[in-house]
């Protein structure tokens, strides 16, 4: 629960008024080198528009009250949580409204190192907070910042190997840790891993190097075949229930779940068939989806396998307000990620799906109507909402609306892998 914490020093009055406004929110991931989540930095927009138009001490405070608002509980996963901050947010001390144990205060490269910043960190590090430079690139005069800083942020696109070298020797000894931001391939993440970094930010989890080749290995072919199976309404118990029994880890997982503590059921269930009618039909689907993304794809990170179930889930809930098939669009938003958690082209595991063309077109990257939740889905990812000043339908949408229903998906995934285990 974010609260004030005991002992901290007044805040500033945040403009209840505020309230009113659309907001938007958006959590990225930052993983470790075993590919472990430990924080999300949280990125929020006072609506469609992807920037903040307006005075930016009030837009901070904005910032601020958004996330008091929309509250943390279930969006950082027990895990850290990183907030942009200005210099006016850091002078006022607006941030100790936020849970100290969770919060890394994140100092803007906008924030000019002078005596009352640095003081000002200095006392909230004091208070418990950490501290991380954002887009730092060697300046000197922030030596007196990087003395007091946990994380050492380095855009590894915008600064090159020989200025990433001079860093690593400038902040050597300090005692940040050092955290590369916006890795986009896999290759960009095993160079920054060589050089040092620990921590690392951006989307190259979900885009895997991966072999050309036509034909769905025969290891993925039962993950297809039970994805293939979802697909249709009613599930067909009796194909279910010989996909189950022919994978051991799928019959192992599904046996485990039913005769968890946390379903109440008196007596071991042993079979199943019985196992697939207590848990129902509802709750297999969401079942089978989490052990395609966790049993199927072996290196599939926990942040991978959130996302695709978010994803699911966002399209799913949005589809009657963009006058699409909440099925169709929970399967589209769980299949995005396929390519990444099985190693595996989409161009070759379509072929193996009864899905219609303006589906497979979307999943190929086509911008059509039936996309269009699916843009929304990762647009929350990125905190990026460009693609909405091109779709009047989106635009529609009321975006409070859009944000609860991508606020509940982002809880609903981690409550699902939660409870499964994974």
């Amino acid at each position: 629960m974010i609260g004030q914490q005991e002992g901290a020093i007044a805040t500033a009055p945040i403009d209840a008024s505020s309230h009113r406004h659309s907001r938007f929110l958006a959590r990225q991931p930052i993983l470790d080198t075993k590919l472990n989540v430990v924080a999300y930095e949280l990125l929020f927009r006072a609506g469609w528009e992807n920037i903040f138009q307006g005075d930016h001490n009030e837009g901070t405070r904005q910032i601020l009250d958004n996330l008091l608002v929309v509250g943390g509980e279930g969006l950082s996963s027990n895990t850290l949580v990183f907030v942009n901050c200005t210099r006016e947010v850091l002078i006022s001390r607006l941030v100790t409204l936020l849970p100290h144990r969770r919060t890394v205060l994140e100092v803007l490269e906008t924030v000019p190192p002078d005596d009352e910043v640095v003081a000002s960190c200095r006392a909230l590090k004091k208070l418990g907070y950490r501290i991380a430079l954002d887009d730092f690139c060697g300046d000197d005069s922030m030596r007196p910042l990087i003395d007091l800083a946990n994380y050492i942020k380095i855009d590894f696109r915008a600064i090159d190997a020989d200025a990433r070298s001079r860093i690593r020797s400038q902040v050597k000894g300090c005692g940040a840790a050092l955290l590369a931001e916006k890795v986009e391939e896999e290759a960009e993440f095993a160079t920054a891993v060589e050089e040092g970094f620990s921590y690392f930010q951006g989307y190259f989890f979900c885009r895997p190097t991966i072999m050309a080749r036509e034909e769905v290995p025969p290891n993925q072919m039962n993950s297809l075949r039970l994805m293939l199976a979802m697909s249709h309404t009613p599930l067909d118990q009796t194909e279910v229930e010989g996909i189950v029994k022919a994978d051991a880890p799928l019959c192992f997982r599904l046996l485990r779940l039913v005769n968890s503590p946390i379903n109440g059921i008196r007596g071991e269930i042993r079979s199943v068939q019985r196992a697939l009618l207590v848990l129902g039909e509802d709750e297999f689907r969401k079942f089978a989806a989490i052990a395609t993304a966790t049993g199927s794809g072996r290196r599939a990170p926990h942040a991978l396998t959130s996302l695709s179930l978010q994803r699911a889930r966002i399209c799913e809930r949005l589809a009657p307000h963009l006058h699409q098939d909440p099925l169709e669009q929970y399967l589209m938003g769980l299949f995005s990620l396929l390519e990444a958690i099985l190693q595996t082209p989409m161009s070759a595991m379509l072929k193996a799906l009864p899905l219609r063309p303006p589906v497979r077109a979307a999943l190929l990257g086509e911008q059509n109507a039936v996309g269009g939740p699916l843009s929304i889905a990762r647009s929350y990812e990125t905190g990026d909402w460009d693609f909405s000043t091109s779709s009047k339908e989106l635009l529609g949408l009321d975006p409070n609306l859009v944000n609860k229903i991508c606020l509940e998906a982002a809880c609903w995934a981690e409550t699902a892998l939660r409870n499964s285990g994974s």
